[in-house]
């Protein structure tokens, strides 16, 4: 059972009218100024924390992709501009697999799909060719929870503590991915696999460790000394990812 953003709403409001009630009202309470000088600090501190609450009396908020896109998502579009196609995303086809990693990730984030901003929600196809791969990798904004379709999926993450949880999934299993947190999945099987991707977040965003520290210009001498890899691997990894430095 969820409570939705107007129903937090409705409580704060009926806890704000009940400290209002009982300020207009007799206070049992003797010495009453005492009462009064707990009642007012008491009363302020939960109007601030109330008002800055996330209250939201919109039933949605469609991006607006015309907008810049801020930490807290993309402005909303005017009503009278929205429609239902909004709310539908016909994008998740085969992704082209052709490519170093033989695995395609097609998504439906903001950016491809508006109507998810501002839900927390989002959703993508990750199809994994024999021998595919998405190598370790984040999502800072986003949980992640993977289904299965079609395959085998190795998968696994890793925790905060260096501990390492990794399952063989197989057609229905789904794994979840707790946010921040280094993850990675591989097609262990003999065919391609497919699974279902979704994420607590409309724009989950990625990096994945690899390019991270070898497909940019990242200087070869900070890499070996902060990896303990040898300038010859360096070299190696920046070739193959195309970085520089």
């Amino acid at each position: 059972m969820s409570i939705s953003p107007n129903t937090n709403c409705n409580m704060h409001q009926s806890i704000l009218s009940f400290l209002i009630y009982i300020k207009g009202k007799r206070i049992p309470f003797k010495p009453q100024k005492i009462v009064a000088k707990m009642i007012l600090p008491i009363f302020f501190m939960l109007s601030f924390l109330l008002s800055s609450s996330s209250c939201n009396a919109l039933d949605f908020c469609v991006a607006d992709l015309k907008t810049p896109q801020g930490l807290a998502g993309y402005s909303c579009k005017k009503l009278e501009l929205v429609t239902v196609d909004d709310f539908v995303f016909s994008g998740l086809h085969a992704g082209n697999t052709s490519n170093l990693i033989k695995a395609a990730v097609t998504p439906a984030f903001t950016a491809q799909f508006p109507g998810v901003n501002g839900l927390g929600i989002s959703i993508a196809r990750l199809d994994l060719a024999v021998g595919g791969v998405v190598p370790m990798h984040t999502h800072p904004g986003s949980s992640e929870i993977i289904l299965v379709i079609q395959g085998i999926i190795d998968a696994g993450f890793v925790s905060s503590a260096n501990k390492v949880y990794f399952k063989t999934l197989k057609t229905g299993d789904i794994m979840v991915f707790p946010q921040g947190l280094l993850h990675f999945q591989i097609n262990a099987g003999t065919t391609p696999a497919l699974a279902y991707v979704s994420f607590s977040s409309p724009s989950p965003g990625v990096q994945i460790l690899d390019f991270a520290l070898f497909g940019n210009d990242l200087p070869s001498n900070i890499i070996e000394v902060t990896t303990f890899l040898d300038d010859a691997q360096v070299k190696k990894l920046k070739g193959v990812l195309g970085g520089t430095g």
